[in-house]
């Protein structure tokens, strides 16, 4: 039986199709949803090397964060050879789209497919890249994400949402917001909004839409009217 359901792209893979070893890119308060698109800028040698071999093969690239100094050590994978260690959790996401450019950069965008676990960390790819063996079954359902119910409250939302935009002096479309589906709406914002690495992860980590929903409501209403995130960095490692 097939795990594509009628709204997703048929070019996304399936669950069997998922890679049981995944390249991964390192960068902190990036975070990268199932149903979600990502554009990245590439221009490191070993992560042009990536996009290259992840090209040739099944075209996937694992988005993770390092673990931010002073955090639980629990939380990353440490290496034996001083790699910084990365969160356990990412969000595997299939290259649909890229540009090179005159100076030597790739202009990608990812598209969100499924989020993993990461087992353990490979050697080295040629390229230097990092490489890790993934496993994807405890969210087997994101594959699903364009068919999420998800609960929440959109107008406390919306006005959280209003709040924040003001104390940051920030402006958007809020006809395009309010049109927006509810799994659409919450998967966007939780990736452009200008949150902190940690309630990145805790995003990424959500159990469900829904959940998602909740914590960014949260996020919100402290950023709004407590204290702010610290500003993300969007450092490569």
């Amino acid at each position: 039986m097939s795990d594509r359901s009628p709204g997703r792209n048929p070019f996304d893979p399936s669950f069997e199709q998922l890679p049981d070893t995944l390249p991964i890119f390192p960068l902190s308060g990036v975070l990268l949803l199932p149903g979600g698109k990502l554009p990245l800028n590439v221009f490191e040698p070993r992560y042009l090397a990536m996009v290259f071999d992840a090209l040739a093969g099944h075209r996937m690239i694992g988005m993770v964060q390092p673990v931010q100094p002073g955090g639980y050590a629990g939380d990353g994978l440490p290496t034996d050879d001083g790699r910084p260690p990365v969160h356990r959790i990412g969000c595997a996401g299939r290259i649909v789209s890229f540009n090179e450019t005159e100076d030597g950069r790739l202009l990608l965008a990812l598209s969100g497919v499924c989020r993993f676990e990461i087992v353990r960390e490979l050697d080295l790819a040629h390229g230097g890249y990092r490489r890790v063996s993934s496993v994807f079954s405890p969210y087997r359902a994101d594959l699903d994400h364009a068919d999420d119910a998800v609960e929440f409250d959109r107008d406390r939302l919306m006005a959280a949402l209003s709040a924040f935009f003001r104390t940051r002096n920030l402006s958007t479309d809020w006809d395009a917001l309010k049109q927006a589906a509810d799994a659409s709406l919450i998967t966007s914002l939780s990736m452009v909004l200008p949150f902190g690495p940690a309630e990145k992860q805790a995003l990424l980590e959500a159990a469900d839409t829904s959940a998602q929903a909740k914590l960014l409501v949260a996020f919100l209403e402290m950023n709004a009217f407590g204290q702010p995130s610290e500003p993300s960095t969007r450092k490569a490692n």
